[in-house]
């Protein structure tokens, strides 16, 4: 094996979004999560919406324009049909 050619090994502190923390190792020092296996649906057996940066809100931003602009279309089909 050669010398000098690998990184650190170090202890890392894993922080989870839900706030759980724990230690383990690798060859960041600290690491963010998104879920963890005290939060992932998997293992905990609830299931539950995952937003990752925003997605499920503009979701439904962008279904609200396309209900509001199906919505007007049938107003002026109804009103041309008059």
């Amino acid at each position: 094996m050669k010398k000098n050619i690998h990184p650190k090994y170090m202890a890392a502190k894993v922080t989870c979004a839900c706030g759980n923390a724990f230690i383990t190792r690798a060859t960041l020092p600290e690491i963010k999560v998104e879920t963890c296996g005290a939060c992932h649906p998997f293992y905990t057996g609830r299931q539950r919406i995952m937003d990752t940066e925003g997605r499920v809100e503009r979701f439904r931003q962008r279904y609200e324009k396309f209900e509001s602009n199906k919505k007007a279309a049938a107003k002026e089909k109804s009103a041309a049909k008059e």
